[in-house]
């Protein structure tokens, strides 16, 4: 235990006298070195919203065009995020993915198609995104 966790161990225990410290042999032992290393990863959908399909997208959904909006764009930064309209998690992009469209154009709500790829994390993201033209008048 740390500083900071025996602090608030202390704390919790003047709430609750009969509070024990929990033993390691009450951690899962049935772990992985595998498990432990997802889990430090943070995978999950942190978004809070229902992912459709398997969490991997197949070779063939990486290579497909997809369609979506823009959620948000940190200009400053060059990043953002794309909600697919097939619903499920949203995608990160960087401004260097965009290959059709001007920045500027990338504002919440904004209708782009893209086709997923990989960061250079290893993670899921927008390989190529670009702003359809307005239809002609």
């Amino acid at each position: 235990m740390n500083a900071r966790q025996k602090r608030l161990f202390e704390e919790a225990r003047k709430r609750n006298p009969d509070l024990k410290i929990p033993a390691q042999e009450s951690l899962n032992p049935d772990w992985t070195e595998a498990d432990l290393a997802l889990v430090k990863q943070g995978v999950g959908d942190k978004t809070g919203r229902p992912s459709t399909g398997s969490e991997a997208p197949s070779s063939e959904e990486l290579a497909q065009p997809q369609t979506g909006s823009v959620v948000t764009y940190f200009e400053a930064k060059g990043f953002g995020f794309l909600r697919p309209d097939d619903g499920g998690r949203d995608i990160f992009f960087h401004v260097s993915r965009l290959v059709e469209g001007d920045a500027t154009e990338l504002r919440p709500g904004t209708r782009v198609t893209f086709e997923l790829g990989m960061d250079r994390t290893g993670k899921i993201a927008a390989a190529a995104v670009r702003i359809p033209p307005p239809p002609a008048a």
